[in-house]
């Protein structure tokens, strides 16, 4: 056998529990926000809570016996006739659109005198979205990833560099090739233009050669005429 199940037994009896949570539900009931301890506030949210459903309940209900069987239900353990009939008359409208999550606690600190901690319990309005509760491990995973994404992206930076590092060197002996092609090609047109004119310089200096070789003669056969007569 199980003992020691229930939570929140606020160090009394049971009937003395049950008024206890009764009175707090009838003061949160009329005031929408009552300060308490944080023990007393703790156990206050799931009874009020049961007490909200009884009335989102009647309702939803079409059937006014049914109606009228939740209300019961609800005074028997409130024991407040009054506060009863405005959380099912009028505050009723608030929950209709929310599914639990009824009240929330705020936590104000200890009392002086005691050092107990105190908190306020207050129903939620119908416009309050709530908080958005972040998902277990979400950020854990969501920061490996992102440190995942960073070291990816660093090996990738090298790899690019190295990359960019090959194309400029490939640039290079591609156009080093060309200019040494460039030149070989000159090289060999100055050859071929030396070749060309080296046959063209022999003739001319042939016909040169030819044109001063009779007025050689013709001075020589002058001197040696000129030697005779004398």
């Amino acid at each position: 056998m199980r003992h020691k199940t229930k939570r929140h037994i606020l160090g009394v009896s049971g009937s003395h529990r049950t008024a206890l949570l009764s009175n707090l539900a009838v003061a949160l009931i009329e005031h929408g926000r009552i300060e308490t301890t944080l023990a007393k506030a703790k156990g206050l949210r799931p009874f009020i809570e049961k007490i909200v459903t009884l009335a989102k309940k009647a309702e939803k209900a079409n059937d006014p016996a049914r109606k009228l069987h939740y209300r019961r239900l609800a005074i028997s353990r409130v024991r407040d006739k009054v506060a009863i009939a405005k959380l099912f008359d009028e505050r009723v409208t608030e929950f209709v659109g929310r599914d639990g999550g009824y009240t929330r606690i705020y936590k104000i600190g200890n009392r002086i005198g005691d050092a107990a901690e105190m908190a306020l319990i207050e129903f939620i309005d119908a416009s309050d979205e709530g908080y958005t509760k972040p998902k277990k491990g979400g950020a854990r995973k969501k920061a490996a990833k992102q440190a995942a994404d960073v070291d990816s992206e660093e090996s990738v930076a090298p790899a690019e560099v190295a990359e960019a590092n090959a194309g400029e060197a490939n640039a290079e002996a591609a156009e080093s090739t060309e200019s040494a092609e460039t030149t070989e090609a000159s090289d060999e047109a100055g050859t071929e233009a030396k070749a060309e004119e080296a046959p063209k310089k022999k003739a001319a200096t042939k016909k040169v050669a030819k044109k001063k070789a009779p007025a050689k003669k013709a001075a020589k056969k002058a001197a040696e005429e000129g030697e005779s007569d004398k």
